[in-house]
């Protein structure tokens, strides 16, 4: 009988990659629990050269979070405030354009906006935000509101999930970002955030999103209590749906931030945990065209060894960044792009700046 040794197991996962057969949860567990963390890079490397050769995509985007109050009570968010607690905020139109007008230069292309379940405001308040932003910003995408703000919208209004996402097109939406999927099992949403969309609700959000003909995005949290098996779940649920849809752009892995900076390191995920979780989300999303390694999480310098283990998407400027940055983020709250350039070429990739949709918008 032979013996299955991890370098004849890495073998056969390779021989699957190279004939276009999909992982399974399987060969993902071992891809985590092997100790030849390179020969998965390599693998990751070589799938992601097939799809975007050394190409590394930036946006020079805007971050806005109109409000941080909610109503819900995840167990890793530091970003959240009650009504009427210190610190709760609600922008009104005159705050939301000054807030933009500080931070704008015309070569910003994103409007990235998240914010906080407020049940205070009425659903025409998010309608507004966007009409507003389009009123004033004709040229920038308006990238908003997640797959679980969609299922709070539609409980805050009595309208389905498809009517709150019609209206929000008409007012102006361009795309969805990723967020709110945290980690698509049960059992993990039960405990970490148990007041948000389900899985299934999620899902379904992207679901009609793509049907009505918005392409998304989509995210997963991982560093907490889930199990890598879950980590392997998340991954197989949005390959599935992409079978269906093909209207995911890009996967975002996130690092859990701690709750506060001065947590010590024993509270953050470690780089052989980030690189490892990029690369095994290049090979296990093999109907994704892109991978993005998020600066904001995991630091400028792992976000540049990220670029040989499979990713090829390093986000944006931001401007100013605040839900991770609540929560413990060391890093700074924008870069520039001549930093973003600078990241790109020094890891001997070619920089190219996008929109929204993945459209090149110059070559560096």
């Amino acid at each position: 009988m032979a013996i299955i040794t991890q370098e004849t197991k890495i073998h056969d996962i390779a021989e699957k990659i190279r004939n276009g057969e999909r992982l399974s949860i399987e060969d993902g567990l071992f891809l985590y629990e092997t100790n030849d963390i390179l020969g998965v890079a390599q693998l990751a490397n070589e799938v992601n050269s097939k799809k975007n050769g050394d190409n590394v995509y930036f946006i020079e985007n805007m971050y806005i979070n109109p409000t941080n109050v909610c109503e819900a009570t995840c167990s890793f968010c530091g970003f959240k405030r009650k009504p009427g607690e210190e610190g709760a905020y609600t922008m009104n139109e005159e705050q939301l354009l000054e807030y933009v007008e500080k931070r704008w230069n015309d070569n910003i292309r994103e409007f990235h906006i998240v914010g906080g379940h407020n049940n205070e405001v009425p659903f025409d308040y998010y309608l507004d935000t966007i009409r507003v932003l389009k009123k004033h910003y004709p040229n920038a995408a308006i990238k908003a509101y997640t797959g679980a703000e969609i299922e709070f919208f539609a409980r805050i209004s009595g309208l389905s999930m498809k009517e709150v996402l019609e209206e929000l097109v008409k007012a102006g939406l361009d795309t969805m970002p990723g967020g709110g999927a945290e980690i698509l099992t049960e059992r993990y949403r039960e405990k970490m955030s148990p007041d948000k969309a389900s899985t299934d609700q999620w899902l379904e959000a992207h679901e009609i999103a793509h049907g009505l003909g918005l392409r998304t995005h989509a995210t997963m949290l991982y560093g907490s209590i889930e199990s890598k098996e879950e980590r392997l779940i998340h991954m197989d649920r949005l390959r599935k749906l992409q079978d269906q849809t093909n209207g995911f752009m890009v996967f975002i892995p996130l690092a859990m931030q701690p709750r506060t900076a001065s947590m010590g390191l024993t509270r953050r995920t470690s780089a052989f945990d980030d690189m490892r979780t990029i690369a095994i989300s290049r090979l296990m999303l093999d109907n994704f065209d892109h991978v993005k390694a998020y600066w904001i999480n995991i630091g400028v310098q792992l976000t540049q060894m990220a670029l040989t283990f499979g990713a090829d998407d390093i986000h944006g400027t931001l401007i100013e960044e605040r839900i991770s940055h609540s929560v413990g983020a060391l890093t700074s709250q924008g870069i520039t792009r001549k930093e973003l350039v600078h990241l790109i070429k020094t890891a001997n990739k070619k920089p190219v700046e996008r929109d929204t949709f993945y459209n090149i918008i110059k070559e560096y």
